[in-house]
C-alpha cells in the first residue's frame, strides 16, 4: 500500500501575545504525508521547496517520519503563514506562497495505491492543473481523497472558488472538510446539505469536523455523528490534518465501492480513531501529528460518545 500525497510545504510560524515566535513545519498536504509516514505508512510527497532554512527545516521535518520528497520545481523561497493564535488556540492564517508546479512530472515508483490532494495547491494556478491532471491520471486505479482545507484570503471571490472546490470533489472517492470549509463556501447551508450536494459528485464518503462540537461521516446508505473528547487545547495548528492522516490510515487498503458500502459501526469506528489522532494534536503545540504508539494510546484514553444517525 503506498500513498501519494500531492500538494504544498508552508513553514509556519506562529504567533500568540507574549510569547517568542515559533517556526514549526506546516502545509495541509506535508502534515498529511508526516502523519501518514508517523503511522507507518510508505508515502511520497510532491511537493515544491526551496533551499533555504525553511526548506531544510521542512524536508528533515518529513524524512523524519520516513516520508519521500519529490520536488516539482524550486520556488524563489519556501512558503510561509503566519499563525495567529487567539486566547483559545484557535488559528487564523496570512499566507505569503505561489504554487507553480508544472507537468510533467516524475512518476512514483511503485505506482501509488491512494492520492491525496488538497488545500493552497489543488485550487491554485497555475500548479493546480497538474496536480489535477496527475490525479486523472491515477484516477481508477487508486484511491482519491481530497481535503479543500479552505484559505480564505487566497481562494478569491466565492463564485470563483466553488466551482474549483466541487471540481476537486469530483475527482474524489472520500472528501473531508471542516464546518468552517463549508461555512465559507455554501453560507447558510447545513453540513447534512452540503454532504448530499458533495456525494451527488461521485464521492463514497463525506466527513466533515466541526472542531469541539465532533465530526460527520456521511454515505449514500449511513450517517454518523461523534462527539470530540475534551482535551487542553494549546492550538488547532494541524488538527483537521491530523484527522485526515488517521482516517486514510484506517481505512486503507479499500476501493470506492468498499467505501460506498461502509456500515455505521465502522463509520463509528473510523471517527472515533480520528478523532483520538486530532486530540492529540491540538493538545501539543504546532502539527506535531501521532505515531502508531501515541495514536493507540489516545484512542484508548479519550472518552467520547458515536451517535448512530442513520444506517446500518
Amino acid at each position: 500500500m503506498s500513498f501519494l500525497v500531492i500538494g504544498e510545504c508552508v513553514a509556519d510560524i506562529v504567533r500568540a501575545p507574549g510569547v517568542a515566535d515559533r517556526v514549526h513545519p506546516g502545509g495541509s498536504p506535508a502534515n498529511v504525508a508526516y502523519g501518514l509516514g508517523r503511522l507507518g505508512r510508505d508515502v511520497t510527497l510532491l511537493t515544491q521547496l526551496a533551499d533555504d532554512p525553511a526548506g531544510r527545516l521542512i524536508g528533515d521535518h518529513l524524512g523524519s517520519a520516513g516520508v519521500r520528497v519529490e520536488v516539482g520545481g524550486v520556488p524563489d523561497r519556501t512558503p510561509s503563514a503566519i499563525v495567529g493564535l487567539d486566547a483559545e488556540g484557535r488559528a487564523s492564517y496570512a499566507f505569503d506562497i505561489a504554487w507553480t508546479l508544472e507537468a510533467p512530472l516524475a512518476r512514483p515508483a511503485p505506482a501509488p495505491t491512494h492520492v491525496h490532494i488538497g488545500s493552497i495547491a489543488a485550487v491554485t494556478e497555475p500548479g493546480a492543473a497538474a496536480v489535477r491532471a496527475l490525479v486523472e491520471e491515477f484516477r481508477g486505479r487508486a484511491l482519491v481523497s481530497y481535503d479543500p482545507n479552505v484559505r480564505p484570503a487566497l481562494m478569491g471571490d466565492r463564485a470563483g472558488a466553488v466551482p474549483r472546490v466541487e471540481r476537486c470533489v469530483a475527482l474524489g472517492d472520500l472528501v473531508k472538510a471542516s464546518d468552517e470549509d463549508l461555512a465559507w463556501l455554501y453560507p447558510g447551508e447545513s453540513p447534512e446539505a452540503v454532504a448530499a450536494r458533495w456525494l451527488g459528485l461521485g464521492p463514497a464518503l463525506v466527513m466533515v469536523t466541526r472542531g469541539a462540537e465532533g465530526s460527520l461521516a456521511f454515505t449514500r446508505r449511513a450517517t454518523v455523528s461523534a462527539d470530540a473528547p475534551a482535551v487542553p487545547v494549546v492550538d488547532t495548528v494541524g488538527a483537521g490534518d491530523s484527522f485526515m492522516a488517521a482516517v486514510l490510515h484506517g481505512l486503507a487498503p479499500r476501493t470506492s465501492a468498499q467505501l460506498a458500502g461502509l456500515g455505521a459501526e465502522h463509520l463509528a469506528g473510523l471517527l472515533r480513531r480520528a478523532a483520538a489522532a486530532a486530540a492529540f494534536t491540538v493538545a501539543r503545540a504546532g502539527a506535531r501529528l501521532p505515531d502508531r504508539a501515541e495514536l493507540d494510546a489516545a484512542g484508548a484514553e479519550f472518552d467520547f460518545v458515536v451517535r448512530h444517525v442513520r444506517g446500518s
